[in-house]
This record gives C-alpha cells, structure tokens and sequence, in this order.
C-alpha cells in the first residue's frame, strides 16, 4: 500500500538563528497560541501548526504527514506518538509520517496548513523520490522539454508538495488554504492592521487554480494564504504547462524561480 495516500500535511518545522523572535511573529501574523516545548517552539492554530527551533535562517528540516507509519528511520517529532517515521529526499529533507499526539481546536481565522514548496537543483531526482512515497503529479511545468516545477498531490488536493528547478536548493514557501475569496480578504486586512505588505499577489494560479497572496516572514522566508485549491481524482493523469510568468499567476506578474 501507497504510504502516502490519502494524507495530508500536519505540520512542519521552521529554524531561525532567533527561533522565540520568529515563533512570536507567527504567532501574531496568525493569531495562534506560542509555546515553548523544550528548547523548541509551538505555533499552533485551527488545523496548523509549526515547530520553530534554532538554525539556519528560513530553514525547513523536516516536514510531517498525518497517516500510519511505514517503513523509515525512528524520528523524535514532538507533535507525533512514539513510533513515527522518517525519509530523507535528495535534498536532504526529513518527511515524517506519523501519528498526532491528542490536540485541542483554537478559535481563529480559517488557514489549514495545506502544502510546502522547495526549489531545487535536482527536480527529476526530487519528482521520482515523491512518486516513490505514493504521491501522484497534477501538473508539471516545462521550459521546452526541461521540467522547470512539478506540483504533486497526497489526497484530492492538487498539491501537498511541489518543487521547482533553481539555482540552489532551499525551502520556497508554506501555505495556509483558507475557505474562500473572503477569507483572503480577512487575512490581508489582517496584514494590514499589522502593517505586514502582501509581497505577492492577490493572484490566481494556473497550476491549481487557486486565489493567493504571498507575505515574507523576518528571515525572508514566504509565506502563502490560498483559497480554492483544486481537486484532482486519483486517477486523473497530469497536465502541462509552459514556463512562462502567466502560469504562475493567470492575473499578472509572476515570482518566477529560475
């Protein structure tokens, strides 16, 4: 059996050389409770939450996947029961699979962590290792017959993963998925009463179809609010796209990798 079918992203952690500083903005960008849990933080909110530890700036160790464990090396995940399990893709990335310890609902603004984005040196590598954990693509973007992206997807969601071709590897984004057009709205006045700039968007996909804006966190790191993800049936074989700034937002400008 596919371990990674169906599933959906649970948390992930993010490093920072301040890790409290960055825990706190999270935690007002998001309106979500912080707490310390060892020498680690806890960001946590309805249906989203993020480990914050010291490290690198913009650092992402590891991400981690609701579903049973399968085969893997024993990971320590806070936020996981005893006996979850871990991978490392090309990059060198932990993906955990495991199961959540019991947790409590939060009031908030709607924003369930959905996906998590890289960009890569080694795409086809990264591609192949991800199909290998049972997950299938929606869409792949092509600059002529090179794979530039590839959006790939562990439930109907279009995407719980995606990387795109780069110079260096390194995270891209997470994103919150939201209910609709008017809880983007709420969240970029939100930024504004906060006096946060949306550093990209109000857009639209075309991979995915779905409304965004992108907002840049203290270590530069982005940070994706979405709306009306599509849904892609297992077995619905993926598109293509061109490599070209209208793939990347139907609306206008792009924020284009490589």
């Amino acid at each position: 059996m596919n371990p990674l079918w169906p599933a959906r992203l649970h948390h992930l952690r993010r490093d920072s050389p301040d890790p409290e500083r960055l825990a706190r903005f999270y935690g007002e960008l998001l309106g979500d409770r912080v707490e310390r849990i060892g020498d680690q933080w806890l960001v946590s909110g309805p249906e989203r939450r993020m480990v914050v530890g010291e490290g690198k700036a913009g650092a992402v160790p590891y991400f981690a996947f609701h579903v049973n464990p399968g085969k893997g090396e024993p990971f320590k995940a806070p936020l996981f029961r005893d006996g979850a399990v871990a991978l490392r893709d090309p990059d060198g990335r932990h993906v955990v699979f495991g199961i959540p310890k019991d947790e409590s609902s939060s009031p908030g603004l709607p924003g369930r962590l959905q996906h998590f984005v890289c960009a890569t040196t080694r795409l086809p590598e990264m591609v192949e290792f991800y199909r290998g954990l049972g997950m299938v693509e929606s869409d792949r973007v092509l600059d002529g017959e090179v794979l530039a992206a590839c959006f790939l997807r562990s439930d109907p969601e279009h995407h719980s993963f995606a990387a795109f071709r780069a110079p260096e590897s390194r995270p891209d984004h997470h994103c919150y998925e939201t209910t609709g057009w008017m809880d983007i709205r709420d969240w970029a006045d939100r930024m504004g009463r906060l006096r946060i700039r949306l550093w990209w968007g109000p857009g639209r996909h075309g991979p995915g179809n779905n409304l965004f804006f992108m907002i840049e966190d203290p270590d530069g790191y982005k940070v994706e609010f979405s709306a009306e993800l599509e849904h892609i049936e297992r077995e619905v074989p993926f598109r293509t796209w061109p490599h070209e700034e209208r793939t990347l937002n139907l609306w206008g400008n792009a924020w284009m990798r490589s």
